[in-house]
């Protein structure tokens, strides 16, 4: 479980050590909690979003993601702990106020609207001189490839292009933090695809600060410069991409982020930050920080990615024994799904990622295998509770 003092909360300086000044974050939270009636929708949460940075909060419905990015526009009011936005305390700022920009998941337009009042409605409401409103809108629908829209009104706009409408016109008004509500989640899969490489080179070329919101584990891992994962409103992890696939701190990062096969293991030594783990007859090196206070003789779970395992014949050495159960062709890919042999803690099933189709002809349903487990690329955690 990801400590508060590890990750969450601001690091305490020693004595008569050395300080470096950090550059003021874009937005901060210090300990800030929401609650509605007697339900905590957010725990007590420290965070930092680094200037320019892409910040993804990422977890299931329900998980508090969306109450994060409502206290930090100021839609919600928080119930213990502090908000700023740069050097400004906003805790009880209005929305109005925070020079922020946000991309609602309907996109919120207005239909009596053209797309370019729309878009300028936000610098009619800070009273932007019409010359500079016309010469900021122009720029704003051609950063987002619609100048020639500007008399439409939003009915005649496809999906996508009411996006990039809700998009210039958080962004026309040059905020400090741009907040996106899960903004895609209205688009087909092929045009969700485009808009995310879209607004990542929007995103870089502006240099804007931007928090998005979204439950798509893909959207995250391929847009985000760090992702905060959360469940049941705490925060779980918080890291890059690369960290939180690769090296997940609890069971539910580990279960959440991409696919994953759990094997049964028994932990058999532990070494300052290197633990030994049986899976079978196999014995494995996994990182000793993730067992907690696991002793040597404890059953384990160790987590192990699709793609990670492979396929030999059965009994080859260095194999755990298993059943072909089914092969699920997925265009550039096969899942082989593989039964353990009964022997290994009552069996399971696993599936192994091959590339390729050659295993649509080598193993049939019924065939006997041995399951290639990695040396590097595992995680282990205690059996859940």
């Amino acid at each position: 479980m990801l400590s508060k003092a590890a990750d969450l909360s601001p690091p305490a300086s020693l004595p008569g050590a050395a300080v470096t000044a950090r550059p003021a974050p874009a937005v901060r939270l210090d300990g800030v909690v929401k609650r509605f009636g007697t339900v905590t929708a957010l725990e007590e949460t420290w965070l930092r979003v680094e200037q320019g940075e892409f910040l993804t909060l990422l977890g299931p419905s329900g998980c508090g993601k969306t109450t994060l990015l409502n206290l930090m526009a100021g839609f919600l009011e928080a119930d213990a702990g502090e908000i700023f936005i740069g050097d400004d305390l906003v805790t009880a700022t209005p929305p109005y106020e925070r020079e922020i920009g946000i991309v609602f998941q309907n996109y919120a337009l207005f239909p009596h609207m053209s797309v370019a009042k729309n878009v300028g409605y936000g610098l009619r409401m800070r009273g932007v001189p019409k010359r500079e409103i016309a010469e900021r809108v122009a720029e704003a629908l051609a950063l987002v490839k619609l100048s020639g829209f500007a008399d439409r009104s939003p009915r005649q706009l496809s999906g996508g292009q009411q996006q990039r409408v809700a998009l210039a016109r958080a962004l026309v008004i040059r905020p400090k933090v741009l907040l996106l509500d899960e903004p895609f989640s209205a688009l087909d899969k092929n045009l969700r695809g485009a808009m995310q490489v879209e607004l990542k080179e929007i995103q870089r070329r502006l240099g804007v600060t931007t928090v998005f919101v979204t439950h798509d584990q893909g959207e995250a891992l391929s847009m985000s410069d760090r992702i905060v994962v959360m469940s049941a409103g705490r925060v779980r992890q918080v890291g890059t991409p690369d960290q939180v696939y690769r090296h997940p701190q609890d069971r539910f990062v580990a279960g959440f982020i991409g696919d994953v096969n759990l094997l049964p293991g028994r932990l058999e030594t532990r070494a300052g930050e290197r633990a030994t783990v049986a899976v079978g007859g196999l014995r494995r090196e996994v990182e000793a920080g993730s067992l907690g206070a696991c002793a040597a003789g404890a059953t384990v779970d160790v987590f192990v990615r699709p793609d990670h395992l492979g396929v030999r014949p059965a009994g080859e050495a260095g194999t755990l024994p298993a059943r072909v159960a089914a092969l699920v062709y997925q265009g550039s890919h096969i899942d082989l799904h593989a039964d353990l042999h009964p022997d290994l803690a009552g069996g399971g099933r696993v599936v192994v990622r091959m590339p390729g189709h050659g295993a649509l002809a080598t193993y049939a349903p019924g065939t006997p295998v041995g399951l290639l487990v990695p040396q590097a690329g595992l995680v282990a955690f205690p059996p859940e509770p």
